[in-house]
């Protein structure tokens, strides 16, 4: 059973810093992209960023966090991370996981992230 487990969100004030984890588990993690998407209530689900599989770590992200968020990933611990600075009201969202290979898709339960005014 593949299961991907968020945690690290909160509620923190605006410019403060968050940092994101994933936990894998029931896949050959380093097999997989990893990405990160978030949907705030009454909106779509968006991009937010990604890490390439393998040991490349070749990473992308969307126009609004860059230079504010870093996506990595421990192969070796199965687990993705999104560090998040300069946060804004904006920023404000439940973040999921998201571990993808070809045909298969998978998805974390996701955790809130609230960024106070």
């Amino acid at each position: 059973q593949v299961q991907l487990v968020e945690f690290g969100g909160g509620l923190v004030q605006a410019g403060g810093s968050l940092r994101l984890s994933c936990a894998a588990s029931g896949l050959t993690f380093n097999r997989y992209a990893m990405k990160w998407f978030r949907q705030a209530p009454g909106k779509e689900r968006e991009f937010v960023a990604a890490i390439s599989w393998g040991g490349g770590g070749v990473t992308n992200y969307a126009d609004f966090v860059k230079g504010r968020f870093t996506i990595s990933r421990d192969n070796g611990k199965n687990t993705v991370y999104m560090g998040m600075n300069s946060l804004k009201p904006e920023d404000t969202a439940v973040y999921y996981c998201n571990a993808r290979r070809g045909q298969e898709d998978y998805w974390g339960q996701g955790t809130q992230v609230t960024v106070s005014s």
